[in-house]
């Protein structure tokens, strides 16, 4: 025992042994299990985007919160009028229309500074910063330019565990790796109390969003989880975010 001890504070030898016992823990395993069956559904974001879009019979205007590198999604929507926002902490390049966050493009925005104040969009899309306030910030801006046929759409409204819901994006030696969708959810839930805001989510990649004023897709819920525990988001998902897949979802807008 005493010289297990001994050879567990040779760093090489710690670092081997603690970290196969981490990698082959069960709730590690468990939670790449869940990264990899998020990667299998379908479809993405912008096959529902674009589903929403061409609903509309006469030209449409869509607006992108957190564009990143275009050719995740920006690139692949098909609008007729299309404007991104991002101050490009993320993307060097950052070739968007307004190299700014979003909190400046609506303040700017509402000032007539940019565009017109007047702008309706049949789309927005929100996928910025993943963090509650900033998503409940860019969901209410978003309702003052939406039109009244219009869908807001939100982006990680559904971590699959709560490691994925970590606030700290930067520390990535969790069993999500890489894989980040912040505290979007909270926001979204909040959202969900609102009796004038029809909404659901859509249960593919990582939790679309999509909330609403006049169509039909989900109505509000009573106030729940005020502390926004986790572990109550797990047993009240599909309650908490009406949570459906895409065919149900179709089914509602066409009907």
């Amino acid at each position: 025992m005493n010289i297990k001890k001994l050879l567990i504070k040779i760093k090489p030898i710690e670092f081997y042994v603690r970290g196969k016992k981490a990698l082959t823990n069960l709730h590690y395993l468990d939670v790449q299990r869940k990264n990899h069956k998020e990667h299998l559904k379908s479809p993405s974001r912008t096959e529902i985007i674009n589903f929403l879009l061409s609903q509309y019979q006469e030209d449409t205007c869509y607006l992108e919160i957190g564009v990143r590198n275009p050719e995740d999604n920006y690139n692949h929507i098909k609008a007729t009028t299309k404007y991104s926002v991002d101050p490009g902490i993320e993307f060097e390049e950052n070739p968007v229309d307004f190299k700014m966050t979003s909190d400046e493009f609506f303040q700017k925005l509402t000032a007539n500074d940019i565009l017109s104040n007047n702008i309706k969009f049949n789309v927005i899309f929100i996928d910025g910063l993943h963090f509650a306030p900033q998503v409940d910030r860019d969901i209410e801006n978003a309702f003052k330019y939406i039109k009244n046929d219009g869908f807001i759409v939100v982006h990680d409204c559904n971590p699959p565990t709560e490691w994925h819901a970590r606030e700290c994006h930067e520390y990535k030696h969790t069993p999500a790796r890489e894989f980040w969708n912040g505290t979007t959810w909270k926001a979204f839930l909040k959202w969900r109390f609102n009796p004038e805001i029809n909404s659901c989510c859509i249960d593919s990649d990582w939790g679309v969003g999509i909330l609403s004023k006049d169509y039909q897709i989900g109505k509000n819920i009573e106030p729940a989880n005020p502390f926004y525990e986790f572990h109550l988001l797990v047993e009240n998902r599909k309650y908490y975010l009406n949570l459906m897949d895409f065919g149900s979802f179709k089914d509602m807008i066409l009907k």
